[in-house]
């Protein structure tokens, strides 16, 4: 048996929506059964016997929606990105508006995150652009313009108290990732080193790069330490970048994703915050740990 959670984190399920889902899955041949809110207004599940990628497109105009199998749902490691999915700006791209020199670098991460350039070489050539920027404003920017996005923390800290296990991995830089890591509750962060000397950037980043291959390989070695297997896993971004890691997990959820990221990815959340990754999971907002 298949379930498809409808989501809608602000409350705005109507109270129809159960019997407007199982006639959109109804007439897709998918034999839906009865509905069950797992918080009223906010999520409802519904079990279905048949074609999960049919249910998932008819039911996506209707709510943000989570379809999968019925056991397992609950998950046991979580692999996330960082920059605008666990915070809600691109570090790089504020980082640079204390250089003057905003504009620039966020057109090229927007083209980098929708897989229009190769990540690598992309980052080179931003942070080649930060050099000799005064290494105090990577502590600015973070007390200015960080901001943990909404749903981080019950996620990561209901996840956890449930026994699992929770890892950051950003294309981002450490100085950031690493805050904000600790600041959430994650057990561990992986992330690029900026390069700094004199107190400025030398507008060079440590390698290896971690990047997308980085990423699904954290993934999969999380996975063997930890003695599981992939079904029991949840990876979440929202960028090009993302992609591997989310296609290899068990749920893989492209959150307010670039098309190309959306389109690759078995799930995706486009309106609500991230306790919609809770509800996918199963658990009523009483079981959650804010």
């Amino acid at each position: 048996m298949y379930i498809a959670t409808l989501i809608a984190t602000d409350g705005s399920l109507a109270p129809d929506i159960s019997d407007r889902a199982r006639l959109a899955l109804a007439d897709a041949g998918c034999a839906p059964l009865v509905g069950r809110w797992i918080d009223e207004g906010y999520a409802l599940d519904l079990t279905f016997a048949a074609d999960p990628e049919k249910a998932r497109l008819v039911l996506e105009p209707l709510a943000d929606v989570v379809v999968q199998p019925e056991a397992g749902r609950a998950k046991k490691l979580i692999i996330a990105d960082m920059d605008s999915t666990m915070i809600t700006i691109e570090c790089i791209d504020e980082l640079a508006d204390y250089a003057g020199i905003k504009a620039e670098i966020a057109e090229v991460t927007e083209r980098a995150m929708r897989g229009e350039l190769d990540f690598e070489a992309a980052l080179d050539a931003r942070v080649a652009l930060l050099k000799d920027l005064d290494a105090a404003a990577i502590d600015l920017c973070y007390a200015e313009r960080v901001r943990i996005m909404a749903g981080a923390r019950p996620l990561i800290a209901t996840m956890k108290a449930n026994g699992a296990r929770a890892v950051l991995v950003s294309g981002g830089f450490t100085v950031f990732a690493d805050r904000v890591a600790a600041e959430i509750g994650f057990d561990r962060a992986l992330s690029n080193t900026l390069g700094v000397a004199g107190g400025r950037l030398t507008g060079a980043v440590a390698r290896p790069i971690v990047g997308a291959a980085t990423k699904r390989e954290t993934l999969i070695a999380e996975v063997e330490a930890l003695g599981i297997t992939l079904a029991e896993t949840l990876a979440v971004g929202d960028g090009a970048n993302d992609i591997p890691m989310i296609q290899a997990a068990g749920l893989g959820i492209a959150y307010h994703a670039k098309p190309k990221t959306a389109a690759a990815a078995g799930a995706r959340i486009d309106r609500g915050d991230l306790t919609a990754l809770l509800y996918a999971q199963g658990y009523k907002r009483a079981d959650w740990v804010q």
